[in-house]
């Protein structure tokens, strides 16, 4: 067998001489090589998705968005909201860039001729059916990654409210499988594909600066549970020496109960969203199976790791028999949180509403009777 490391050095080798060839040449039209391939792929397949072009090339969702901005402000790319899905934005190329196509289909030609000038017709063919299968493989395990990838779209760099009794920095997970109308993290919810994914190194490199400062680290969302790759960043967070906070809507009980069982998640905020009569209407669905949320809130009334339930309260969903229920659901919690709506104007439903001081304190009044410590949050001074 070959001592030539295919798949390290020789294919960086190749990957890099090509950049350096074609972002020399590229130079006079401000592009390089990534670049190049982008416009190609655009030029060959208008109207294609920003997300198809990602797919395609196995970008992450950051990296195409940065670079389909740029193209759009060198005039090479027109960027167009798709009539069928309004998310979804369609990429087309402009005059500039069609005059220059000629071109840059000039320069790749002329390169792959220089490469292969010692190649035989035959070695060629070989190659290329090798490399197709190389690249299918490698498709089918990052197609693998992505699955496990746990997807962050914001970070609060630090807290003293998030995590009780802690200085924290919060992230926050993209993606929810409940779809709240009074929720105000609706960019969390539906996300866009122009939404700016944070990566995870970036995360760490943080966390990493920081981590004599904060206490711990606050994973909200959207639902984080929803994430296979959940259990990788929380072990990260640890060892780092740093406590985890994780908030979630309890729809994943063997999730939530193996980190707590593993001694991953040091304190838990699970929402109640309603009654149970009320719970599929509350969360935007029109019927909702309720046992993953009844296992996960049986699984923290026995005490497994520190809690506290919470529920948003709005005026258009609760009223103070909802809270009753609620309070005889959770009979004996540690702690139970009320807090009240607040219209950021970023909701999934516009023209919901707070509910009174004098209705609020009869809330608290009533779930004070199967609680042991209860608080309102959200009270406007």
């Amino acid at each position: 067998m070959s001592e030539h490391n295919y798949l390290s050095l020789d294919s960086s080798v190749l990957y890099r001489c090509n950049q350096k060839h074609f972002d020399k040449l590229l130079d006079k039209y401000s592009i390089g090589y990534t670049q190049l391939i982008l416009l190609t792929q655009i030029y060959e397949s208008e109207g294609i998705s920003m997300n198809e072009l990602a797919l395609r090339g196995v970008y992450d969702k950051g990296t195409i968005t940065k670079s389909i901005q740029r193209l759009e402000q060198l005039s090479y790319v027109r960027i167009e909201n798709s009539e069928s899905d309004r998310r979804a934005k369609l990429l087309y190329t402009t005059e500039k860039t069609q005059e220059i196509m000629p071109d840059l289909y000039r320069m790749r030609s002329e390169w792959f001729s220089h490469l292969s000038s010692d190649i035989s017709a035959t070695e060629l063919d070989a190659y290329n059916s090798v490399l197709a299968r190389l690249v299918s493989k490698a498709r089918e395990y990052a197609t693998e990654l992505d699955d496990d990838a746990i997807r962050f779209y914001g970070l609060q760099k630090l807290t003293l409210l998030d995590y009780p009794g802690n200085m924290a920095a919060t992230v926050f997970t993209g993606g929810c499988n409940f779809r709240c109308p009074f929720c105000h993290n609706r960019s969390l919810v539906f996300l866009n594909e122009n939404d700016s994914e944070i990566a995870n190194e970036d995360i760490f490199d943080f966390l990493k600066i920081r981590n004599k400062v904060l206490d711990g680290v606050c994973i909200t969302g959207g639902e984080p549970l929803l994430h296979k790759g959940i259990r990788a960043f929380i072990e990260r967070v640890r060892a780092l020496g740093l406590k985890v906070k994780l908030d979630t809507n309890g729809s994943n009980f063997e999730a939530l109960k193996q980190l707590v069982e593993d001694k991953l998640v040091d304190y838990v905020a699970m929402d109640i969203k309603n009654s149970k009569e009320k719970y599929a209407m509350t969360i935007g669905l029109q019927n909702y199976d309720l046992s993953e949320i009844e296992k996960s809130v049986s699984y923290l009334l026995e005490d497994h790791v520190d809690y506290e339930f919470r529920t948003t309260v709005v005026k258009q969903f609760h009223e103070v028999s909802d809270i009753e229920k609620i309070g005889e659901w959770i009979k004996g919690a540690k702690r139970y949180y009320l807090q009240n709506f607040e219209d950021h104007g970023t909701c999934i439903q516009s023209g919901l509403g707070e509910v009174g001081l004098e209705t609020l304190e009869q809330m608290k009044q009533t779930a004070s009777a199967y609680v042991k410590e209860i608080e309102v949050r959200g009270v406007k001074e």
